[in-house]
């Protein structure tokens, strides 16, 4: 499926992405041509500002739940949209495989298992990023890539110091000197190397 933009107008009052795909992806179970259609309920979402992730129930109208599948938005969100149409998003199943892998644990969490190749390589996506994304980065700390990184000045450097500058993260060379910025540091593969501290000395 492609993407679907539109105006605030065709929002049906809904003031943001997420509360507009909710109800896109809760509704019912009812007959249409003589065939049962099942009911849609979304237990949890989150929407991070270009993606919506969410947990979502299918139910028969006899009340028997299915399964509890992912579905992946991508959302496009400008409420100061010259042409007006200040919402866009693009659906997609987690049977899709889609790119988008950093779903919450609190949406993970809700799903149904499954033996499915393509969910089982997206929620094993999702894991890792989280994993990425919760290590603990100490000011001082020394950080080391498999691969050097090489910058725009011709260095090629694989280990860094860790500085933290209020919010702000930013890496050194070993000796102190030079200052680098790495885009999306977090969510890049490297070790933490543990430093060996000196012996305590004891005067008698």
């Amino acid at each position: 499926m492609g993407w679907l933009s539109m105006p605030s107008s065709s929002m049906g009052g809904h003031k943001t992405p997420k509360a507009y795909l909710d109800t896109q992806l809760t509704y019912e179970p009812r007959q249409a041509d003589d065939q049962e259609i099942n009911g849609l309920r979304v237990l949890k979402s989150v929407w991070s500002g270009k993606t919506y992730y969410a947990a979502v129930e299918s139910y028969t109208g006899a009340g028997e739940v299915l399964e509890v599948t992912a579905i992946v938005c991508l959302v496009r969100w400008n409420p100061n949209a010259a042409d007006g149409f200040i919402f866009g998003y693009k659906d997609m199943s987690e049977s899709m495989g889609p790119c988008e892998a950093e779903c919450p644990a609190s949406v993970l969490a809700l799903l149904s298992s499954s033996d499915n190749p393509y969910k089982l390589n997206w929620r094993n996506r999702c894991y890792r990023n989280l994993r990425l994304a919760g290590r603990k980065l100490d000011d001082g700390a020394m950080i080391r890539f498999a691969d050097p990184i090489e910058f725009t000045d011709g260095s090629k450097i694989s280990e860094f110091r860790v500085r933290k500058e209020g919010r702000r993260m930013v890496l050194t060379s070993l000796n102190g000197y030079g200052r680098y910025r790495v885009g999306n540091l977090m969510k890049l593969a490297f070790e933490i190397v543990p430093e060996r501290k000196p012996p305590k000395t004891f005067f008698g």
